[in-house]
């Protein structure tokens, strides 16, 4: 990364975020809108690249030794684990960018 660029992902979010706000309010000449949209675009990635990476990191600390299959638990609603509810991760990757 360049100096000066945001480091952490909820600086990295943040800056996403305000961006949008920027770009919906709708008064922004037309080469600011682009210069904004191509930033709104390299964090998107760059959020998403990270979120990626974090769930690596998740799926290797929640594969099974033996199997060598990975699993998800879902939480329930006072944030306590399910273990009745691991089961395969084989479903393709979705992203919310």
């Amino acid at each position: 990364m360049k100096n000066g660029e945001t480091k952490t992902f909820e600086a990295q979010l943040t800056k996403l975020e305000k961006i949008v706000r920027d770009m919906e309010r709708g008064d922004l000449p037309l080469e600011k809108s682009l210069e904004l949209f191509e930033q709104g675009v390299r964090l998107s990635r760059e959020c998403q690249e990270r979120l990626n990476e974090a769930e690596r990191r998740i799926e290797l600390l929640l594969r099974d030794d033996e199997s060598g299959r990975t699993f998800t638990t879902p939480f329930e609603d006072n944030g306590k684990l399910d273990p009745s509810a691991a089961g395969d991760n084989s479903e393709e990757d979705e992203s919310v960018f």
